[in-house]
């Protein structure tokens, strides 16, 4: 894919091009939120952004492929920026998906396995809501999380509840609906499709410094 860039004048964001669908609706969030945005496979791009979003729709394995196709491993797994993961994203940050049985990249400890939905029906597919892990509250990508908000999900694999998460969502079982470790975020559900409960999750990662993060 060509780089695309867009000329704004806040916070630069780049979406890196793991060759995956969906990046059209991410880039077009962040641009609303007056981010100046990239979607691009350069190393040099990535690393300098203030923040860089791993998005993805699809398979892990796939993605994986696409990502050391490109040389790109070893650029994700050294990033100190604030990084968030999206959804197959998010998956990806994790060291194994039983989704290919592939590794991962290795971000934040974790497996992502079959959702155990005890017989609703697969994908989850629609709104549901979030619950902020113990311990976790006052992290600064959760300020004005409410158990009313709702956010959007389709996924069929998930990453079970960890120290590492910090908001969960239940869907026939407790699975991890946002993880972090250091400068590593991820989220499960589409921010990006959201509505204002997604805005301002995306907003709230904007704001975020590598200091909010240490």
């Amino acid at each position: 894919m060509t780089d695309i860039v867009m000329k704004n004048n806040g916070t630069s964001v780049v979406i890196v091009d793991t060759g995956c669908a969906n990046i059209t609706s991410v880039f077009c969030a962040f641009e609303r939120l007056g981010a100046r945005v990239a979607v691009s496979r350069d190393a040099a791009m990535i690393q300098s952004a203030d923040k860089v979003i791993i998005p993805g729709v699809g398979t892990a394995a796939q993605a994986m492929a696409n990502i050391q196709e490109r040389n790109l491993t070893r650029v994700l797994q050294n990033l100190t920026q604030p990084t968030l993961g999206i959804c197959l994203g998010m998956q990806l940050m994790t060291d194994f998906s039983a989704e290919g049985n592939v590794p991962c990249l290795g971000l934040i400890p974790g497996q992502v396995l079959p959702l155990e939905s005890q017989g609703l029906r697969l994908p989850h597919m629609g709104w549901n809501t979030l619950n902020k892990a113990a311990g976790k509250e006052q992290h600064p990508v959760l300020h004005g999380l409410t158990t009313d908000d709702y956010v959007y999900f389709v996924h069929s694999f998930a990453v079970a509840p960890s120290e590492f998460m910090l908001a969960s969502c239940d869907y026939g079982s407790r699975f991890a609906a946002i993880i972090g470790k250091g400068n590593y975020l991820g989220m499960q559900f589409h921010p990006e499709r959201s509505s204002s409960t997604g805005r301002k999750l995306l907003q709230n990662f904007l704001a975020l410094t590598a200091t909010d993060l240490a």
